[in-house]
């Protein structure tokens, strides 16, 4: 495994939930920065939840702060994403990032260098 693998993704009813998981590879085991991201067709990646493996200091983008929930295992070799309340706009296909360093901050693409494959979520009204 080199790269982080997510599952978890499904169809859901507005105000249903997800939890998504993200396995790292190996040598991120302890990465010092991971996040959730995700994309549309029609717009750009964006920084949806991360944290500092560290401290668990989090990260939550406006549209899913309350909503959405970002931790890790206690052995800090899986990443999770719960989702409550999803809304149709939540519909996406949710990417997994991880780095061992954070030069920009949590919410920034340029700060990871690995990256997972995704995992979709449809949300239905």
């Amino acid at each position: 495994q080199v790269e982080p693998v997510e599952s978890g993704g499904g169809s859901v009813q507005a105000g249903g939930s997800l939890k998504l998981s993200c396995a790292m590879p190996r040598f991120l085991h302890s990465a010092y920065c991971m996040a959730w991201f995700r994309q549309t067709p029609d717009k750009e990646r964006e920084g949806v939840a991360g944290l500092y493996s560290t401290d668990n200091r989090t990260y939550y983008s406006d549209a899913v702060k309350g909503r959405f929930t970002v931790s890790q295992d206690n052995a800090k070799t899986t990443l999770y994403l719960q989702m409550n309340d999803l809304k149709p706009e939540d519909t996406a296909m949710y990417i997994c990032a991880a780095d061992r360093g954070c030069p920009y901050g949590l919410d920034r693409r340029l700060t990871f260098g690995y990256w997972g494959q995704g995992t979709q979520v449809t949300v239905s009204s």
